[in-house]
């Protein structure tokens, strides 16, 4: 392919690119022999005009359907018109008569109906859109028409589609020559197209490039009779791959029948005894076993049923399974050394079984299987000797009996059907298709891979003649001279491999027929040979491996089994083993052979076998009349619609169409029609066209007027060389550049003189319209003015009686207030002297009342215990003289008196009874009231705990004294709540006082002011008398009586200006609220949004209004600012906000020094106006909503620094649950630090937003403090409440993480971090005393002073006693705990949960932390920015 003879500026091109092999592009410049070229991809490259393709800019967007056809017929051509009849699904594209199919890896169930099928029944070759059934219909037609036999050869590698198209091939022949099929017997295109799952089960498998690839090439003859009708057909097979019966590579699959028998259902699974493809090993060498989207049990019957279909019963597909079976028990057995030397022998139980099984399956002995595999006969001269074999060779042995074994079946197979579908032998031509493996070249290429090329080499051949012979019939017919055109042949390849005696293949046969040779031998044999041949090389580094120069590229081969795979013959003990098989059906595998009675094996060579097919393979074809499919896999994913050029690219070359293409290209392979070529360039000579009326005069003026040479003129087309197409499209691009020229440069002319036209008849209108604005302008300026002047005098007035008024009615309203403070506070003072007086007496009342009672009581009771007694002492004195009398008269008179003292001594017990009941009625009402709460705290003895003594008067006395006690109880705590009142009241005096004191303050102030607005109004009303007067006078003179100014007129003047006012202030309050919502940013750090806030306050003195709803509306914004809890950012500029204005307000609220005296008016405005040129910050005396704003400011701050914390630890939360017991390591699993690194990443991130939005360092600092106290608390209590945490590994973990947080703290500033890593104290001491290693060392002292002296004995105990020994460290001592359960035994706190840390979320910071923290800043170089700078109520901002 020649690259174009001429380019020129704007010309298209290809040029070579390294992932898309080729690109377009336009040219830019020319520079000799180098051209500037602009890629598609927008790149600009240089390079040599020799090394680009040119591009017909006139591509059709959906392609053409005949490459034939394009206009240029090259490399980035045919694939771009194959990319866009792919992109529209159009998988189908012609070379003359060669079909090119591109596979979609998709369904398109439209392409293949019956409707079809119809359509190209009835159409001629190209008349429809190319299609697999239009090849068919080629080849039936020209059989049928010409008596001749027809093949249609279908290549392509690996995943190319070539099984598909050969079943669309076979179901357009069937549709053609079919018959209907018998009732109860199928026809025969119905068997052949049935036979392809059989023969795809037990010779197709998955690859690299494929999920169903066929490992052997097939040729189906399809015969016809005189009628045109399908009357028999064969199948030939070629070079089954039998290594991958015993050898797959990863990721690959064996042949698909395995995997079908073992996912049998369970009853033929447990026949066969097979399983999982896992436990055998000629299936387990990969790791693949099941295909995506195919269920192996169904295909299993649906192979079988497809059996039944091609006349297999039922019997020989029992045999056939039982032998693939026992190809897969073979690959299980093992040997090992057995007792002889150089001897082998089963290896264990599990290979034992195997053989035996493998032995039941064939119907064979096991003992002569064993030995054919463990032996070898070797017969000589008149005996023959046993010799046994080593395990290495008892495993080839086994498996190349696999190897003839499974291929054997596939050839029975393939008798088979072929009997079962029956050969026509009076037939006198058919079609054959040929379904073959393409070209390969694979990272290893061995023995199969040299015979799959030798293969495609011969039929390249084969192609190249057919396509030369198209080329031939083609001049012909368009009678142009074609005898000096020539082409190259691969001839010498096939020499190379074939040629006898020098051949490749004849010195391997060589090789193989010598007992010592080896594939070194084999290699050094070729290099030897072909050293000096073109086609082929030895490559570098290596030892053994040969390179030959293919069609499609070249092929480095390995050597190693090439002896081995092309030595085709059966081991005597093999042969007759099987032969001697029960089952007939194994021993018909092998029949008897006349070799077999001598027990020797000739060599036969499969490369020899091979040869002889496939010569009488292209005998037959040289028979027929050929033709071509050629099937294209786009991409190596297997995915639909991915186009991958550099793949395509080695397809189309491996497949012969770039060669064809080359053949082409040597004749002429630009021909267009005459009119399309008149059409197309017509252009150069116009004039010249249009006076001549033949086609084929105006294409040789063209022609001679392009001065080519060596074109052809045909009898329908003109025939040009490779390049000359590209000739005439230059110079055609050069006469549209210069027509093009012309027009832009009459068009430009005419389109400048029209614009200078229109603009010249807009410019005087335009200028008289703007002079007349001008002037408007001017004069509506001059009148703005001078009510500007009129507008200021009258606000300067308004604001001044404002002033006035304001302040008049301010001080009336004090006055009322402080009189009223006064007058109530005198009533509150008398009201509290009134109620001490009242308690005072109630209290001496009590006190003399329980005084009396407790007199009257003693009193009682001593008389009642003193009569008692004296009557007990009467009545012994009694008795003892009764007891001394004699006379029975004294003794009766003694009884007499003794009963009437009993009497008297009852009346005397009854009155002790009362005197005891009224007693204990006293003393009862105290135990229940009044020392109820001493009772129960233990201070007072109970009723029923008193002791008695039996001595009434010491138990009269106890008793009396426990009721003492109780009264004195009861008037103590009366007297504690009467105490505790007084210092109420006290507290409340003490505040009224303070109060009073701030408000004569308030007042004196207020004074002052009074004064200087007294001052104010007497200049006012002199001014306003002088304008009255003035007024008066011009009233007069015009007739007018009465006051101008009239008290009624004044007051309505002045509402009317107060509500104005107003009106305009809430406007400004709005704007500023509006203003502020925003976030304004900052500016030298600090917020600008407090800036504008702070002035605006001081500008409109609301520090000093008694009444003001500005600050209350300053509270509400900033409420509903901070309702974003979650957004840390916006949180963070509002504390910002808000703390830098809480510092402005701290520092000009606080009281200032009091002055020596008090200046005058105009000295105090003197020394505001310095002062606000000197500094910001002013002091001023602020009022209640002034200092209520602060306070509720400070509560903000306070808010939102609790909600940016409580976000921290939320967000700390999850991850410290992670981070407090160490995670298992897995290989595949995040580092075990990774938990802290998102702690820290954490800590980052928050650091970040305060950082950026200014936050001050002292809150940054405390947020940082309460945060490790947070992640201390967690991992402590983690550690005493979970034993899995409280182990030695654990400890490690957490102890990794601390280390990690020390060391941001280290790379973070101490203004930012502070002391923080000091709330880590228990965690560290903590995790300390987890990873000491020697723990039963460990003491009392040492344990609480030096190894954990922060915790308490709780967190002491917890530890000791919770800790899981995962380390053989041991526990400590049973002694420390013995001490450690005293203390807790004498602390009384055993069974609590006190050894937990809480979590103190209080507000660790006050107003002076961050006055304190914001001293040192200098708000003085802060500019406000924002749109309110235009607002003109705003320009104090600027000041």
């Amino acid at each position: 392919m020649a690259a174009p003879s001429k380019v020129v500026v704007g010309s298209q091109v290809w040029l070579e690119d390294p992932e898309v092999v080729w690109i377009d592009g336009d040219v830019l410049e020319i520079d000799g022999d180098n051209i500037k070229v602009k890629c598609s991809t927008g790149k600009e490259v240089v390079i040599n005009a020799n090394s680009v393709l040119a591009k017909d800019p006139e591509f059709p967007a959906g392609g053409v359907d005949d490459m034939t056809r394009l206009t240029y017929l090259h490399e980035p051509g045919v694939l771009q018109n194959l990319k866009s009849r792919y992109d529209a699904d159009d998988i189908y594209t012609y070379t003359g008569n060669i079909l090119i199919a591109v596979n979609p890896f998709k369904r398109l169930p439209d392409l293949y109906t019956k409707e079809i099928m119809t359509q190209y029944k009835g159409a001629s070759f190209g008349e429809l859109s190319p299609h697999p059934y239009a090849i068919a219909h080629a080849a039936y037609r020209q059989m049928v028409n010409e008596r001749i036999s027809q093949s249609i050869l279908v290549s392509g590698e690996s995943g190319a589609g070539k099984t598909e198209s050969t079943k669309n091939l076979m179901q357009y022949l069937a549709f053609m020559g079919g018959r209907p099929s018998s009732e109860g017997h199928r026809s025969v295109e119905q068997q052949v197209l049935e036979s392809n799952p059989v023969l795809e089960a037990f010779g197709n498998a998955k690859t690299l490039r494929n999920n169903n690839s066929s490992r052997f090439g097939k040729f189906v003859e399809i015969q016809f009779n005189d009628s045109g009708r399908i009357s028999g057909a064969a199948i030939r097979t070629y070079l089954l791959e039998r290594s991958r019966v015993c050898q797959v590579s990863d990721p690959e699959r064996n042949y698909h029948c395995f995997y079908m028998l073992c996912a049998a259902p369970p009853g033929e699974s447990e026949k066969y005894k097979v399983g999982n493809p896992r436990t055998f090993h000629y299936l387990n060498q990969s790791n693949f076993y099941e295909l995506s989207g195919v269920d192996e049990s169904q295909e299993y019957l649906e192979t079988r049923k497809a059996m039944d279909v091609v006349g297999i019963n039922s019997e020989e597909q029992d045999a056939i399974f039982r032998v693939v079976a026992a190809i897969l028990h073979l690959g299980n057995i093992e040997f090992g050394k057995g007792s002889e030397p150089d001897s082998s022998q089963p290896k264990d139980d599990k290979s034992n079984f195997h053989l035996t099984t493998a032995a039941e399956l064939f119907e064979c002995d096991r003992t002569a299987l064993e030995d054919s595999f463990c032996t070898r006969v070797i017969v000589t001269r008149g005996e023959s000797i046993k010799k046994c074999l080593d395990p290495t060779a008892a495993t080839i042995s086994r498996d190349a009996f696999a190897k003839i074994v499974y291929s054997k079946l596939f050839d029975w197979l393939v008798n088979k059907i072929n009997n079962t579908i029956g050969q026509d032998s009076d037939s006198k031509f058919f079609i054959g298709v040929l379904d073959i493996y393409g070209f390969e070249s694979f990272k290893t290429n061995s023995f199969e891979q040299f015979c799959i090329n030798l293969t495609n080499e011969k039929l390249q051949q084969h192609f190249n003649q057919h396509v030369f012979k198209m080329e031939q019939e083609e001049y012909t017919k368009e009678e142009i001279d074609w005898s000096y055109i020539q082409f190259e042949d691969n001839q010498d390849i096939l020499d190379l491999i074939e040629k006898k005696p020098g051949g490749v293949l004849a010195l391997l046969d060589e090789a193989c027929m010598f007992p010592r040779a080896t594939h070194e031998t084999f290699a050094e044999k070729l290099y030897q040979t072909f050293s000096n041949h073109k086609r082929f090389s030895k490559p570098k580094l290596a030892k053994t491996d040969f390179t030959i120069c293919h069609y499609a590229g070249d092929v480095t081969y390995q050597s190693e089994f090439f002896l081995d795979k092309n030595k085709d013959y059966v081991v005597a003990e093999h042969q007759a083993l099987l032969n001697a098989s029960t089952c007939p059906f194994v021993a018909n595998l092998f029949p008897p052979t006349p070799e077999d009675s001598s027990k020797s094996s000739k060599f036969s060579s499969i490369g020899l076998k091979f040869k002889q097919q496939l010569q009488a393979l292209l005998e037959t074809l040289s028979h027929t009349e050929p033709h071509y499919v050629r099937c294209v896999k786009p991409n190596s994913l297997l995915k639909p619609d991915i186009f991958e050029n550099p793949n395509i690219l080695q397809q189309l070359r491996c497949g012969g169409v770039m060669e064809a293409i080359r053949i082409s290209c040597a004749g002429f392979p630009t021909r267009k029609p005459y009119a399309e070529f008149v059409e197309r360039f017509k252009i150069l000579a116009p004039d010249a066209v249009a006076k001549l009326s033949d086609d084929v005069a105006r294409s040789k003026m063209l022609l001679a007027k392009a001065k080519l040479e060596g074109y052809q003129i045909g009898k329908t087309k003109v025939f040009l060389r490779a390049g000359q197409m590209a000739e005439l499209d230059a110079f055609r691009t050069q006469v549209l550049g210069i027509s093009a020229t012309k027009l832009q440069s009459k068009y430009r002319s005419h389109s400048e003189h029209g614009k200078y036209v229109i603009l010249q008849q807009a410019v005087v209108p335009i200028q008289t319209i703007c002079r007349g604005q001008i002037a408007r302008k001017r004069l509506e300026h001059l009148k703005r003015v001078a009510a500007c002047v009129v507008i200021q005098k009258n606000a300067r007035m308004f604001l001044k009686l404002k002033c006035y008024r304001a302040v008049y009615d301010l001080a009336t309203r004090l006055q009322a207030s402080i009189r009223g403070k006064a007058a109530n506070n005198k009533y509150l003072s008398q009201k509290q002297t009134d109620a001490a007086v009242v308690i005072q007496s109630i209290c001496r009342h009590d006190l003399s009342h329980h005084r009396f009672v407790k007199t009257r009581n003693a009193a009682i009771v001593t008389q009642s215990v003193c009569r008692k007694n004296l009557a007990h002492a009467e009545i012994t004195k009694l008795r003892n003289a009764a007891k001394t009398s004699i006379a029975l008269e004294a003794k009766n008179k003694t009884n007499e008196e003794m009963q009437e003292l009993i009497a008297q001594l009852e009346a005397k017990d009854k009155e002790i009874a009362k005197l005891e009941s009224y007693i204990k009625e006293i003393t009862e009402y105290p135990i229940k009231e009044e020392g109820a709460s001493e009772i129960e705290k233990g201070q007072l003895p109970r009723l029923e705990d008193i002791p008695v003594t039996g001595n009434e008067t010491v138990d009269k006395l106890t008793a009396e004294n426990v009721r003492l006690k109780y009264m004195a109880s009861a008037l103590q705590k009366k007297f504690d709540e009467a105490h505790k009142l007084c210092e109420e009241r006290s507290q409340q005096a003490r505040d009224a006082e303070a109060m009073v004191i701030e408000l004569k303050t308030s007042m004196q102030s207020l004074q002052e002011k009074v004064c200087d607005l007294e001052e104010e109004e007497f200049i006012l009303r002199q001014q306003a008398m002088m304008k009255s007067g003035s007024m008066m006078i011009k009233d007069e003179e015009n007739g007018q009586h009465g006051s101008p100014m009239t008290p009624g007129r004044m007051k309505k003047f002045n509402s009317s200006l107060r509500r104005s006012a107003n009106e305009k202030h809430n406007e400004n309050v709005d704007a500023l609220i509006a203003a502020v919502r925003q976030e304004m940013g900052f500016s030298q750090g600090k917020p600008v949004a407090t800036l504008i806030i702070y002035k605006s306050l001081l500008h409109w003195k609301t520090f000093e209004a008694e009444k003001t709803s500005v600050f209350d509306r300053l509270i509400q914004m900033i409420g509903s600012a901070i309702e974003k809890e979650h957004d840390n950012k916006h949180l963070a500029y509002w504390l910002s906000t808000t703390s830098t204005l809480l510092f402005l307000l701290h520092k000009s609220l606080s009281p200032s020094h009091a002055k020596a005296h008090s200046p005058s008016l105009f000295g105090r405005m003197t020394q505001g106006f310095k002062s606000s040129f000197n500094d910001i910050v002013r002091h001023v005396e602020a009022k209640y909503p002034a200092l209520l704003f602060k306070q509720q400011l400070t509560a903000y701050v306070e808010k939102i620094y609790a909600i940016m914390r409580d976000n921290l630890k939320k967000e700390l939360a999850p991850v410290l649950t992670n981070c407090i017991q160490a995670p298992k390591t897995t290989k595949n699993g995040p580092p075990p630090s990774s938990h802290w690194l998102i702690v820290i990443q954490c800590l980052n991130i928050m650091l970040d937003i305060y950082k950026s939005y200014n936050v001050p360092s002292v809150l940054v600092q405390k947020m940082f403090t309460e945060a490790f106290s947070y992640i201390n608390a967690q991992i402590f209590n983690s550690l005493c409440t979970e034993p899995e945490c409280c182990t030695f590994r654990n400890g490690e973990y957490v102890k990794g993480g601390l280390g990690q947080l020390e060391q941001w703290c280290t790379q973070i500033t101490a203004e930012y971090v502070g002391s923080s890593m000091d709330e880590l104290q228990h965690t560290k001491q903590a995790v300390g005393f987890l990873i000491i290693p020697q723990k039963p060392k460990i003491g009392y002292d040492e344990l609480t002073t030096k190894l954990c002296p922060v915790l308490s004995v709780q967190q002491h105990h917890r530890l000791c006693t919770f800790y899981v020994d995962d380390h053989n460290t041991g526990g400590v001592s049973q002694e420390v705990i013995h001490n450690l359960n005293v203390l807790l035994k004498s602390e009384g706190d055993t069974h609590s949960n006190a050894y937990l840390l809480d979590d103190n979320s209080s507000v660790p910071f006050s107003t002076d932390d961050i006055n304190h923290c914001l001293h040192e800043k200098d708000f003085s170089d802060m500019k406000p920015s924002g749109e309110l700078l235009e607002n003109p109520a705003f320009q104090f901002l600027l000041e």
